[in-house]
C-alpha cells in the first residue's frame, strides 16, 4: 500500500527531469501550438499514432519504489581528449564530434550543425537540483567552429537547454529546427531568438544545399506540470553534399513502425545517430527509450551504412549502470551478426569521419 511517507521518501530522491515527466498533465487547451488536427494531433494535444503514451503517475511510483537504481560515479570521464573541430569540412566530407548525451556536432558538406545542444552543468530547470553531467562536453563552447544550423528534437531538459540556445544565438545566429510548439518555448525562455518549426515530413533548408526533414519519432513531451505533449517530438534527416544523415532525437522503437516509414521515404542513410540509453526498467522505459537491442534492430530497418550510439554516460536518468549501454550494445551486435565497427557506442570528444 502507497502511503504518504513512502510517496515522499520517493519524491526526494528522484531527478528533477523525472520528476516533471512523472508528474506531468495536460491543462485545459494547448499551450505552445494551435492548428488543425493530423494524423499526430487531435486539436489540442500530440500523440503517437497506433503507438502508446507516457507512463502515469502510479506507475512513475512503482518505478521509483520499486526498482533498484544501479549507482553512477560522480564523474565518469571520457577517454578523448576535447576536440578542436576544424572551421569546416570539404563538400564531399562528413566528420561527426559527439558532444555528450544527445549532442553531436556534424560537420558535413562544408555545413556545421548541432544536435539537442546541452553545455550545461545540470540537464534540469535549476542550477541546483536535476541531473547532473558526469563528463564535461566533447568540445570546449569556445572551441565550436561557426554554427549554421542547431536541430532541437523535443522539449525534456537533456535535449532543450535554452541556456546553451541563448550562447549559441549570440554568438552564431544559427538556423534553429524543431517541431511544433517547441519554438513558443524557446522564444519564451529567450527573448529575441528566430527559430522555425516545423510538421513531421516537412523539409526546410539549410544554408546554400542543405534540407533537413523533421521525421516522427515515438516520444512524448513535457516541460512542466501542465504541458504534457503540448509540443511536438521528432527526428531528423539530414541532406547534404557529404551525404544522408539521420538523427533519431529521443525515440522508443514502437514496433519499427516510424523506422519503416523513414527508411521508405530516405532510399539512402549513410550515418544513423541512434539513442542506446536511459532503458531501465525495460516495462516503464519501453514506449519512450530504445535499449540497444531496439536500436540494432532499428539500424537493420534503416539500411544505414553506419551507426553511433548515444545518450548514454552523461546524465543519470534511469536504473542501468553507467557502461551497462555499450555492453548491452555489443551483445546485441553478435547476436544479430552485425560487425561491431558498424555501430559505436561513441564517447565525448570521439570523432567519427566518413572514409
Amino acid at each position: 500500500m502507497l502511503t504518504r511517507r513512502k510517496v515522499l521518501a520517493a519524491l526526494a530522491g528522484v531527478p528533477v527531469l523525472g520528476l516533471f515527466a512523472g508528474l506531468s498533465h495536460s491543462a485545459s487547451g494547448n499551450v505552445y501550438y494551435r492548428g488543425p488536427p493530423s494524423d499526430h494531433f487531435d486539436g489540442e494535444l500530440f500523440f503517437n499514432p497506433g503507438g502508446e503514451g507516457p507512463r502515469g503517475f502510479r506507475d512513475f511510483l512503482r518505478w521509483q519504489l520499486g526498482e533498484r537504481r544501479d549507482a553512477w560515479p560522480e564523474r565518469y570521464p571520457s577517454p578523448f581528449p576535447f576536440d578542436r573541430p576544424p572551421p569546416r569540412v570539404g563538400e564531399g566530407d562528413i566528420r561527426i564530434v559527439m558532444v555528450g548525451h544527445a549532442s553531436f556536432l556534424i560537420q558535413a558538406g562544408g555545413l556545421n550543425i548541432l544536435t539537442d545542444p546541452v553545455w550545461s552543468e545540470r540537464a534540469s530547470p535549476f542550477g541546483f537540483a536535476g541531473p547532473r553531467r558526469a563528463n564535461p562536453p566533447g568540445i570546449r563552447f569556445d572551441d565550436l567552429p561557426p554554427i549554421d544550423a542547431v536541430l532541437v528534437s523535443h522539449n525534456h531538459y537533456d535535449h532543450l537547454d535554452t541556456a546553451t540556445l541563448g550562447r549559441l544565438w549570440q554568438r552564431h545566429r544559427p538556423a534553429i529546427v524543431t517541431p511544433l510548439g517547441n519554438d513558443a518555448i524557446i522564444r519564451a525562455e529567450r527573448e529575441g531568438i528566430a527559430v522555425h518549426a516545423a510538421d513531421w515530413r516537412e523539409t526546410v533548408r539549410v544554408g546554400a544545399s542543405g534540407r533537413v526533414t523533421i521525421e516522427p519519432a515515438h516520444h512524448w513531451s513535457a516541460r512542466w506540470t501542465n504541458d504534457r505533449n503540448h509540443a511536438l517530438w521528432g527526428s531528423f534527416v539530414i541532406e547534404t553534399e557529404g551525404g544522408t544523415l539521420y538523427f533519431a532525437g529521443d525515440t522508443g522503437f514502437g514496433g519499427g513502425t516510424h523506422f519503416r516509414e523513414i527508411a521508405a521515404r530516405h532510399s539512402r542513410i549513410d550515418v544513423a545517430l541512434l539513442p542506446i540509453g536511459a532503458y531501465e526498467p525495460r516495462w516503464f522505459m519501453a514506449p519512450q527509450h530504445m535499449n540497444p537491442d531496439d536500436a540494432v534492430q532499428a539500424f537493420g530497418i534503416l539500411g544505414a551504412g553506419q551507426a553511433l550510439g548515444y545518450h548514454w554516460g552523461t546524465f543519470q536518468l534511469t536504473n542501468e549502470g553507467v557502461d551497462e549501454p555499450p555492453a548491452d550494445l555489443a551483445a546485441a551486435l553478435a547476436r544479430r551478426d552485425v560487425p561491431p565497427e558498424r555501430f559505436i557506442a561513441v564517447r565525448p570528444g570521439q570523432v567519427w569521419t566518413k572514409a
